[in-house]
């Protein structure tokens, strides 16, 4: 694999779990628990959408096959993407959404601060740019962390519940491979090892201090980087690209 394929194998990888993250906060458009809270749900989700957009144009860019950001987002089956296990989980309850987009939101914040490191000065460029979002989504997510944690019994209970039950999902946050190794050594991609205890610490702090158990489990899924998902994101694709693959071409 040469370095331009690597590149857009791990634009694809930044920009699918972006998008997908995305869509799923989307699907709380008029369904949040408070008005304040779908508003600020729904421009989340528009960070990422954009983000995600400015990442699979210029993967486009560098793949050189006349694809774009679009064709990249509605014509590729569920075994194409690369997107993160943790970003196509179901909603579930509010409790649950918010257990699964603070452990995204931590994992994004490092990520996309050593990114703006890159030697690759789209990619640099983008991270400088989405780092700011991350930043105010970092916030909003730990603020009902400590909300829900140490809120009512029940609100406590059902967070809980949902850490432990995503927390599977955490090691395929973490998983690298010769895509990874080979972009690290050009000083394009970011080494997961070096970000993952300052994940561990912040996540740690936030759940203890929210007065939660942290989780533990035998079980570690991965696969995301080899397009080895989760039956949820076969259903999710097909609502997102139903417009697009039944009118072909169209524009709007």
């Amino acid at each position: 694999m040469d370095i331009q394929q690597a590149k857009f194998e791990y634009l694809l990888r930044l920009g699918d779990s972006s998008l997908i993250i995305g869509h799923r906060l989307s699907e709380w458009c008029g369904h949040g628990p408070i008005l304040e809270e779908d508003i600020a749900l729904i421009n989340i989700a528009l960070d990422f959408v954009g983000n995600a957009n400015s990442l699979l144009t210029y993967a486009a860019q560098v793949e050189g096959k006349n694809r774009t950001a679009d064709d990249l987002a509605y014509l590729r089956n569920e075994r194409d993407y690369r997107n993160l296990l943790l970003t196509e989980l179901p909603n579930g309850d509010y409790a649950c959404t918010l257990a699964r987009q603070f452990l995204y939101d931590v994992y994004t914040f490092y990520l996309y601060e050593a990114l703006k490191n890159s030697k690759d000065d789209t990619i640099a460029a983008i991270a400088v740019k989405s780092h700011k979002e991350i930043t105010y989504h970092l916030r909003h997510t730990t603020e009902w962390i400590y909300r829900l944690g140490d809120g009512t019994a029940e609100s406590h209970q059902r967070l809980q519940t949902a850490f432990n039950d995503i927390w599977m999902y955490v090691p395929d946050l973490f998983d690298m491979d010769a895509v990874d190794q080979l972009l690290i050594n050009e000083g394009i991609a970011v080494d997961l090892d070096s970000i993952k205890n300052s994940w561990n610490k912040r996540v740690n702090e936030v759940i203890l201090e929210a007065t939660l158990l942290i989780p533990t489990t035998a079980i570690k899924q991965k696969g995301s980087r080899e397009g080895k998902h989760s039956e949820h994101l076969g259903f999710l694709l097909a609502e997102m690209q139903c417009i697009a693959r039944s009118y072909p071409g169209a524009t709007w």
